[in-house]
C-alpha cells in the first residue's frame, strides 16, 4: 500500500510485492486463456517446478514446464485458476511467495459435464531479471481433490 512519510515522500505505487504478486497471478491468466507465450513472463528459462504430491517429479526448464502444463490443459475444456491469501517476502533481488489456489477444470467433448477441482498451495521462489520478476522454483501441493481428474485431465486417477 502506498503511504506518505513524514518527509512528504510517497512510497512507490507499484512495489516489489505487487510485482511479485502480478507475476504469480499472470500464470493463472496464461493457463486459463491458453496463452502459452505469456508464461515467458512468469517463469525464468531455467525454472524448476514440482506439482502434486511431494514425490512428484521435478520438471526443469521453461519449455518443459509449458509442455507439462499443456499435456493436461490441452485435454480439458475451460479452467479457472483462482489465487488468494498471498504472502510475499522480498530480499533484494530474490523473493518468496506463498498463496492459496482453487482450480476448476471442466471436461471436453463427451466429458464436458464432468469436473475436476483441486485446492492447494503454491510456494514460489522468484528472482528479479532485467524483464521483471520470474519464478525460478515452484511447488504446488494439492490438499483437496474433487471430481474425476482422469476423465478431465487424462492423468492418473487418485
Amino acid at each position: 500500500m502506498a503511504t506518505s512519510s513524514d518527509s512528504g515522500h510517497h512510497a512507490p505505487a507499484h512495489t516489489d510485492r505487487d510485482a511479485v504478486t502480478e507475476t504469480v497471478t499472470r500464470y493463472t491468466y496464461a493457463l486459463d486463456d491458453r496463452d502459452w507465450a505469456l508464461l515467458d513472463e512468469v517463469f525464468a528459462p531455467d525454472a524448476v517446478v514440482r506439482y502434486g504430491a511431494a514425490a512428484a517429479p521435478e520438471v526443469r526448464g521453461r519449455a518443459d514446464i509449458v509442455a507439462m502444463i499443456r499435456s493436461f490443459l490441452d485435454r480439458c475444456g475451460p479452467s479457472q485458476h483462482l489465487l488468494g491469501n498471498h504472502i510475499v517476502d522480498i530480499d533484494g533481488d530474490t523473493a518468496s511467495s506463498v498463496c492459496k489456489a482453487r482450480v476448476l477444470h471442466l471436461g471436453a467433448g463427451d466429458n464436458s459435464n464432468i469436473t475436476y477441482e483441486c485446492v492447494g498451495v503454491y510456494r514460489d521462489r522468484l528472482t528479479r531479471s532485467a524483464h521483471g520478476w520470474r519464478i525460478i522454483e515452484r511447488t504446488f501441493v494439492i490438499d483437496i481433490e474433487l471430481g474425476d481428474r482422469h476423465a478431465v485431465l487424462g492423468g492418473p486417477t487418485r
